[in-house]
C-alpha cells in the first residue's frame, strides 16, 4: 500500500463506554480505508487496536458521511457509539448543536440535548427479511435455544434475556450464535438481564470483532427487544462492561446517548503503510 503523504496517516483514538475506535478524517481527500488497512490497524499487538474503525467522508446531502469497519476487515452497517463519538467531535470543532450523518444505515440525526450528544439510530427493523434472517420465522421468538429476539439496527442483533448476564460464557456462546445459519450476514449477540424497572445489564459479542465493552446498536436492539417483550418501557438504562448507555425508543427512531472520550491523536508511520 502506498503511503498517505510523507508523514503517514493521522488518526484519533476515541471510545464510548469503553467501545474503542480508530477515527480517520478523510473529508476533502477521499476514503483511504481498505480491508487490508482495517485488519492491520485493528491488530492490538502489531497495529493500533480497535473494536471498529470509523472513517469520515464528504457527503452531498449531509454534514458528513461515515463508514464503519470491523477489526477483521469487514464493514459494519451501523455503529452507535462511534457515531456518537464522531458527532461529539464534529460538534466541538464546528460549534454546531445538530448534525446529519450519512451512513449505510441511512441518514442519521445527532443532537446536543442537556449537554449530552444523542444520535437517532433509526427505526428498528423487526421483519425477518430486513434483520435479515435466512428463513421466515417470528423474530420475537427465534428458533434457537434460549428463545432470543431478532432485531435489525442497520446490522443484525440476536438478544437473549437471561437470569444473570454475568454467568454467560460469552466467548463461547457469542461465537456460536454469530455464525448460526439463521443469520446469513452473521449477527451481533447480546445477553441481557433485568436489574430493575427500565434498567438492564447487558454483555455483548460483536460480529467481526468478538467481546467488546459496549455496543451502541446492540444497546438499541436490546432496548427494543425488552420493550417488545414487555420487560421494560421504551426508555431504558443499560449497564455494559464499559459504562452506562441510555436508549430511548421514540416515534422517529431509537435515540442513544452515553459517555464519549477523545483519547489521543497520532500518526501511522509511512513504513507501516508501505508494508501492507
Amino acid at each position: 500500500m502506498e503511503s498517505i503523504g510523507t508523514s503517514g496517516l493521522t488518526f484519533r483514538k476515541m471510545h464510548g463506554a469503553g467501545n474503542d475506535f480508530v477515527v480517520i478524517d478523510s473529508r476533502g481527500r477521499g476514503a483511504v480505508t481498505t480491508p487490508v488497512l482495517a485488519r492491520a490497524l485493528g491488530d492490538r499487538h502489531r497495529g493500533v487496536g480497535f473494536d471498529q474503525l470509523a472513517e469520515l467522508r464528504d457527503a452531498d446531502d449531509a454534514d458528513l458521511a461515515l463508514d464503519f469497519w470491523n477489526s477483521d476487515g469487514t464493514m459494519a452497517g451501523a455503529c452507535g457509539n462511534a457515531t456518537r463519538c464522531v458527532a461529539a467531535l464534529v460538534m466541538r470543532q464546528s460549534g454546531q448543536e445538530a448534525l446529519r450523518i450519512r451512513t449505510a444505515r441511512g441518514l442519521l440525526e445527532a443532537r446536543l440535548e442537556g449537554g449530552q450528544v444523542w444520535v437517532n439510530m433509526g427505526a428498528p427493523l423487526t421483519d425477518w427479511q430486513d434483520i435479515p434472517l435466512s428463513q421466515a420465522v417470528d423474530p420475537l421468538h427465534l428458533p434457537l435455544a434460549g428463545d432470543p429476539v431478532g432485531v435489525g439496527m442497520g446490522n443484525p442483533h440476536c438478544v437473549f434475556f437471561v437470569p444473570d448476564a454475568e454467568a454467560v460464557a460469552l466467548e463461547v456462546r457469542g461465537a456460536e450464535v454469530e455464525h448460526d445459519p439463521l443469520f446469513p450476514e452473521r449477527t451481533n449477540v447480546e445477553f441481557v438481564s433485568l436489574l430493575g424497572p427500565d434498567h438492564l445489564r447487558m454483555r455483548v459479542w460483536e460480529r467481526g470483532t468478538g467481546v467488546t465493552l459496549a455496543c451502541g446498536s446492540g444497546a438499541c436492539a436490546a432496548a427494543v427487544a425488552a420493550a417488545q417483550r414487555g420487560i421494560t418501557g421504551w426508555r431504558v438504562r443499560l449497564d455494559l462492561d464499559g459504562g452506562t448507555l441510555i436508549a430511548d425508543w421514540r416515534d422517529d427512531g431509537v435515540w442513544l446517548t452515553g459517555p464519549v472520550a477523545d483519547v489521543f491523536t497520532a500518526q501511522i508511520a509511512p513504513e507501516f503503510l508501505e508494508a501492507l
